[in-house]
């Protein structure tokens, strides 16, 4: 059965000089209008296309893949809007919709979002949402706490970063929990700390060996920034001041400002550590 908006693999059915034409079984023939030059294909071959409808509701298709199928999340740019919607780049020759509805906050032409695609049932038509919400997360997942999961950026918030998780739920990332630069429609590897009744993911960063390192990290940033950005303290320094500035051992003070150093968020000297300015 054809699938619109994934890659199918359909058998060629009959070859015009303008185009192609492959046995969609049930759901009808489908046009491949241009194939990559210098290539052959005969009757009966099987060909993988990306298979869409058309502005006349017609079953196209096309060997171009796009950026996103449907049923996945990608970051995408606004290429032009209208008062209808706004029309994403995703490496078609069509640019993708997303209707004034189903825009999170207004788009603006330039400007990159996080977005869903889907199949929309008004227009059979491949369409993108900003607002992730109505369609991520309404499943028990697959992943369980602990697990290391891959994360999408979408949004900061009062609470941290949202991000989608494994492309088939949101999560936060909380801000107190952060030690590096992130931005919107970042990928990054995450870990699950926590599944909630709602569905939604408490995230880390790091795994849950790391939480005594993210805490001492945390700890780090605040009292350099209570002392104008700079602790006469650094992996030099005797056991004792750091235990008592810290309550750590040397070994994990260590490791968390190694860790912080390696994300540029400290400096280290003879004389202890700063903040990168």
């Amino acid at each position: 059965m054809v699938q619109i908006g994934k890659i199918n693999r359909l058998l060629i059915k009959e070859i015009y000089e303008n185009g192609i034409l492959l046995s969609g079984g049930e759901a009808g023939d489908v046009l491949l209008k241009s194939t990559p030059s210098g290539k052959r294909y005969l009757k009966d071959d099987t060909i993988d296309v990306f298979v869409y409808v058309d502005k006349q509701q017609q079953l196209m298709a096309t060997v171009h893949r796009p950026t996103v199928l449907v049923g996945e999340c990608a970051t995408l740019t606004v290429v032009s809007t209208s008062p209808a919607g706004a029309f994403l780049g995703w490496g078609l020759e069509d640019d993708l919709f997303v209707p004034k509805g189903e825009q999170q906050n207004s788009m603006r032409k330039g400007n990159a979002y996080v977005v869903y695609v889907y199949l929309s049932e008004k227009t059979h038509r491949i369409t993108a949402s900003s607002k992730l919400d109505k369609f991520l997360g309404r499943r028990l997942p697959e992943f369980k706490e602990g697990d290391k999961v891959d994360l999408l950026v979408y949004a900061h918030t009062d609470l941290g970063y949202s991000a989608v998780v494994n492309g088939s739920h949101i999560g936060v990332i909380y801000s107190n929990e952060v030690f590096q630069k992130i931005a919107i429609g970042q990928r990054l590897e995450g870990y699950v700390k926590k599944i909630r009744d709602d569905l939604k993911i408490d995230l880390r960063l790091q795994p849950r060996g790391y939480q005594q390192v993210d805490d001492i990290s945390q700890d780090i940033l605040e009292t350099l920034k209570k002392n104008d950005g700079s602790v006469a303290l650094s992996d030099k320094s005797p056991p004792e001041e750091i235990y008592t500035t810290f309550g750590v051992s040397k070994k994990t003070f260590k490791k968390a400002v190694g860790s912080l150093y390696k994300q540029k968020l400290i400096q280290i000297s003879s004389d202890g550590i700063k903040l990168v300015s």
